[in-house]
């Protein structure tokens, strides 16, 4: 049994491309014809071949392989529907899978409608083609084809973090296939390239600028995953100082980025030794614009290379204490005990007097000053205090305390109490104040005063003169 239909409307709309491009490539040298008026040419010819194309929709198979593209559709969601909440439960008690497993179950589930619209409608290709010829299952066959590549699109796109970035590279990819499965790449590429301006040597269409923005687009998508999953594991190396990775991440992520932008640049055909006189000029105009920036960038890979500063550090800068949460490329993050946090730049981090209190190690000594009355022994009151401040949690046995006499005052003997801690990230004045509230009930129990100015106040008659 055999068969000889005309398939409706894709081949006609394909032999139209093929003559408008031709004549796009040919028409303005030899009859003088204006982009415009082939543009407009090749509207016209499109009007008639869709005409013809609706035309052929009115005949008997065609239109019940519409229908039925309209019933698997219909099947689909009631598949989503049934199926969809039972999914659902089921990837609930799947707590012990690895995260990466679980996002690709939840990517599955939303697109469930669609993932049963292809199988189903591939399924209905298949049968119609072993019962009947295969121009009565055209165009079931051609958007099956369509709906999978589009599919396909969908995850491979998934794997692109930036919601704009995957839009722009996921509506690009789904015109390419589109055009591909109707057989007019090549004419619309043709008719592309037509469109196309010449400054100086350098030709630029409309053909090259997509070419352009897919391939920037694909290589960022690239930069970005490989800089992403090469940055977790030099973060997760605990054999490389956190300074190093932090410069080996920013490193990276410059070249991969550079990498990626030139590569792309060029594949537009753009020269880019031509432009070299012209960045120098912008060069030298930003430099005496951008000297605080470009002062905090130096001064950001210095830090990095001298590690004189690293993420975890307990710094004093002014009237700000706090530790290190991350290390910019322009500032560095410093989070106080009283949860604020300030961007302080690289620059004031390398000018200013900056005290590290876990630069070589975790040990900080911290002072404290008091006074006992005259009458109490001396002797006593430093054994008194060592032992009270050896009582708190944080203060470290490995390095005792020790108590000095600084000076005879006014009105008591003056004492400075030392003693060590590891943990400064644990904070300074709560472990002060925990001494300072250890010595006083240590003082109370054994009788030790602490002296404290005292006045008296004459009250006067009136009958003094």
């Amino acid at each position: 049994m055999s068969s000889h239909t005309t398939q409706p409307g894709t081949n006609g709309i394909a032999e139209a491309l093929n003559s408008a491009a031709e004549a796009a490539v040919s028409g303005q040298a030899e009859t003088g014809e204006t982009l415009v008026e082939i543009v407009m040419s090749l509207g016209q010819t499109l009007l008639f071949e869709a005409q013809t194309f609706v035309q052929g929709l009115l005949r008997p198979w065609v239109g019940y392989q519409v229908l039925m593209i309209i019933a698997v559709l219909v099947a689909a969601h009631c598949l989503r529907q049934w199926l969809g909440p039972r999914i659902r439960a089921w990837m609930g008690t799947r707590e012990g899978w690895p995260k990466w497993r679980m996002r690709v179950l939840v990517v599955v589930h939303q697109r469930l409608r669609a993932i049963f619209f292809v199988a189903l409608l591939w399924c209905l290709v298949l049968v119609m083609r072993e019962i009947t010829w295969p121009s009565r299952s055209y165009i079931l066959s051609l958007i099956a084809t369509l709906a999978m590549a589009w599919l396909a699109v969908v995850f491979a796109t998934r794997l692109i973090r930036s919601m704009f970035l995957r839009r722009v590279v996921r509506l690009g990819a789904w015109a390419y296939v589109t055009l591909y499965v109707l057989g007019i790449l090549d004419q619309t590429a043709e008719i592309l390239d037509a469109a196309a301006i010449s400054i100086g040597d350098m030709r630029l269409s409309l053909l090259l600028v997509v070419q352009g923005i897919v391939v920037i687009g694909v290589l960022l998508a690239l930069a970005r995953f490989v800089t992403t999953t090469t940055s977790s594991r030099i973060q997760s190396n605990e054999d490389i100082s956190p300074s190093m990775r932090v410069l080996i991440v920013k490193v990276v992520q410059i070249v991969f980025y550079a990498i990626a932008f030139y590569v792309g640049v060029r594949s537009l055909g753009i020269d880019l030794t031509g432009l070299a006189v012209l960045s120098g000029a912008i060069g030298v105009g930003l430099g005496f614009g951008l000297q605080k920036v470009v002062s905090n960038l130096v001064s950001g890979v210095i830090i990095l290379l001298d590690k004189s500063i690293k993420p975890g550090d307990v710094i004093s800068l002014g009237e700000t204490f706090g530790w290190i949460q991350t290390l910019g490329a322009r500032y560095a993050s410093v989070v106080t005990r009283d949860g604020k946090e300030y961007l302080i730049p690289n620059e004031d981090l390398i000018t200013s007097q900056v005290v590290n209190w876990s630069h070589s190690d975790q040990f900080v000594r911290l002072d404290i000053h008091f006074g006992t009355a005259y009458d109490d022994d001396p002797h006593q009151v430093r054994k008194l205090a060592i032992d009270a401040a050896k009582g708190v949690e944080r203060v470290l046995s490995s390095r005792p305390p020790v108590c000095h006499i600084v000076g005879f005052g006014d009105s008591s003997v003056d004492y400075i109490l030392r003693f060590w801690i590891s943990d400064p990230t644990g904070g300074l004045t709560n472990i002060r104040g925990n001494v300072f509230l250890a010595l006083w009930d240590t003082f109370k129990a054994n009788d030790i005063s602490i002296p404290f100015p005292q006045r008296e106040v004459r009250m006067l008659g009136e009958d003094t003169p």
